[in-house]
């Protein structure tokens, strides 16, 4: 059975307030991050969860999340996606390869303070570290040698992969190509 949860949508942030319900969410996966805790250890803590937009669509796409403004007012998914249309940059081939990865199992988290798109998980934060750092791009897209050697090299620094994750919007298909630095 899935358990639903209930989130108030505020400006650009989706918060939990139940706090047992923000255990059991961040428990059941890692979303989100409980408001005041910089880094959980576990989901043993007292405070509410802050959903990133990106989370709280995807959570409300799979059954797992109803989202309202106020204690009645409902937040339809078609008015989440505009949300998040205007606050990422091509919002609907991140949001394919976010949830790719979460389908598959990973923790996915937003990458900014790496300079990239997302930061995956294999176990989860507290747990492990991220190994992958990931750039989105369209299949169109263009890119440098320099972005490539500057988004390998931070990667390097913080020991993790760089990948580009290469989204075709006609059939929604991601091609992930990973860059490993060594030193001849």
């Amino acid at each position: 059975m899935i358990t639903t949860f209930t989130g108030q949508l505020v400006e650009n942030r989706i918060f939990i307030h139940d706090i047992l319900e923000s255990q059991a969410l961040f428990g059941d996966g890692y979303y989100g991050k409980p408001l005041g805790i910089s880094k959980p250890k576990n989901s043993e803590f007292d405070a509410p969860l802050v959903l990133d937009l990106i989370e709280g669509y995807y959570l409300n796409n799979k059954g797992r999340l109803k989202i309202f403004r106020n204690s009645d007012t409902n937040v339809e998914s078609k008015e989440i996606l505009k949300i998040c249309k205007k606050q990422y940059v091509n919002f609907e081939v991140k949001y394919v390869v976010f949830e790719n990865l979460r389908d598959k199992g990973y923790i996915v988290t937003p990458g900014i303070k790496f300079g990239c798109d997302f930061a995956v998980y294999i176990h989860g934060p507290g747990i492990d570290h991220a190994p992958f750092l990931v750039k989105v791009l369209k299949q169109n897209d263009n890119i440098t040698s320099v972005d490539i050697v500057l988004a390998g090299r931070l990667a390097t620094t913080v020991k993790k992969q760089f990948i580009l994750a290469i989204v075709n919007q006609s059939d929604r298909s991601i091609k992930f190509v990973g860059f490993d630095w060594w030193r001849a």
